[in-house]
């Protein structure tokens, strides 16, 4: 049975102390699945990104002869992504991601301006895909999209539940930010589960290796309103996706 472990507190900003920290970006699996240990998690955005499903997967939500669909970044000045920043602790935390990213997924290593939601602003690492990668799969319109993301799975679960999770954690912590393309995603691979009686519970697997993250309160909200927050804001609940019962969520050991 998996060690139950503390939630992770996610906050809104950035001390001038922690500035010279090693801040990673997660806008994808890593916003609920870092597998890495940090010091802090932070809410914010980069701008000049869009998040597009346009990246091929073949050793976590795929195979090579299927590969599955994740998200990777693409240049638009036009755009911000939403996601969190990661101070990194400890010497293996580079080696994992580099591993899992670069080698494993395809990715390659950037800094950018990352903008906590109070306003602070700092230089974080983020992993993006290429089109000349081996694993580029490039754009495709959303029925064509969902349609593999439907039927692909890989060692690391079902492609189902790397949209869905990302798509409430997104959802949950940036309720008044809008992405069309991840969104209008979701929607239609629900609807494609749907139509062909596929069981969600399934394919979103156990849940194991996930962080449940917490928000903090920020320092401009009134008491009322943080004891509502510390009451709501919990990740993994799917019920107004899928119905789905929620789960407590439990911690990677790396």
């Amino acid at each position: 049975m998996d060690r139950a472990v503390d939630p992770v507190i996610l906050e809104d900003k950035v001390s001038e102390s922690e500035t010279k920290w090693l801040w990673v970006f997660g806008y994808g699996s890593l916003c609920w699945k870092p597998g890495f240990e940090f010091h802090k998690a932070v809410l914010g955005s980069v701008n000049g990104f869009a998040r597009r499903f346009w990246q091929g997967n073949a050793t976590h939500r795929g195979t090579f002869d299927k590969p599955g669909r994740v998200a990777t970044l693409v240049e638009d000045s036009e755009e911000e992504v939403y996601g969190v920043a990661f101070a990194i602790s400890g010497e293996a935390a580079i080696p994992y991601l580099n591993h899992r990213e670069c080698e494993q997924g395809g990715y390659i290593s950037r800094f950018t301006e990352f903008s906590s939601l109070e306003g602070e602003t700092i230089k974080v690492l983020v992993y993006v895909a290429c089109p000349r990668n081996v694993h580029w799969l490039g754009d495709s319109d959303i029925e064509e999209i969902a349609n593999q993301i439907v039927n692909r799975q890989g060692p690391s679960g079902h492609n189902v539940e790397y949209l869905i999770r990302l798509a409430e954690f997104m959802r949950l912590h940036f309720p008044d930010k809008h992405d069309g393309h991840l969104y209008s995603l979701e929607q239609k691979v629900l609807s494609l589960v749907e139509a062909r009686q596929m069981c969600l519970r399934t394919l979103m697997g156990s849940g194991e290796g996930c962080v449940t993250f917490f928000r903090k309160p920020s320092s401009r909200e009134t008491s009322p309103n943080r004891a509502r927050r510390n009451a709501e804001d919990r990740v993994e609940t799917f019920e107004h996706t899928a119905r789905v019962p929620g789960k407590k969520l439990r911690c990677l050991n790396i």
